[in-house]
């Protein structure tokens, strides 16, 4: 059996008046992600630990925000696309662990609204889906309010890979 191991990182600034999505599922905020696609930070770090798990470059790579393709487009998309070039190379998802730290709004509630929109486009049961949500204590540019930042990993599978 081959094991892939994946890390992801991303960093999105926060503003008012703009929708803040978060692991697939629009969170109630007076401030959202500025960003060239729906800003969805939390997907963003997911595929790049995908992307990394397999050596297949970045999000940035592959979808660029030079590329109007991809202006406002939803994260999710961003994710199936993903996931269909991990399983192009023969892995499956086997579990993916994500934490956000964000100051505010708190994400307690949503947290399984994420982790149902997320299970189906990885292929996983939710339970194999876990989400975090941390605030820094008003430290940092995260504390004060000015962004939010997100750290994925992945777990992934080839069960007939023989070397």
């Amino acid at each position: 059996m081959d094991i892939r191991i994946g890390n992801g990182y991303d960093v999105h600034a926060l503003a008012p008046g703009l929708p803040m999505w978060l692991g697939g599922v629009q969170i109630p905020s007076e401030n959202g992600f500025v960003a060239h696609s729906d800003g969805d930070v939390a997907i963003h770090a997911l595929c790049d630990a995908l992307l990394g798990a397999l050596a297949l470059g970045d999000i940035g790579h592959l979808f660029p925000d030079t590329d109007p393709a991809w202006k406002g487009v939803d994260s999710k998309l961003l994710l199936a696309k993903v996931v269909e070039r991990v399983h192009s190379q023969g892995f499956a998802v086997s579990n993916v662990d994500i934490t956000i730290a964000l100051q505010r709004p708190k994400l307690a509630p949503h947290i399984e609204a994420m982790r149902e929109a997320l299970a189906p486009i990885l292929g996983i049961a939710p339970q194999r889906v876990s989400l975090k949500a941390t605030t820094t204590e008003r430290l940092g540019f995260v504390g004060r309010g000015e962004g939010c930042e997100v750290w994925a990993t992945c777990l992934l599978i080839n069960p007939s890979h023989h070397e």
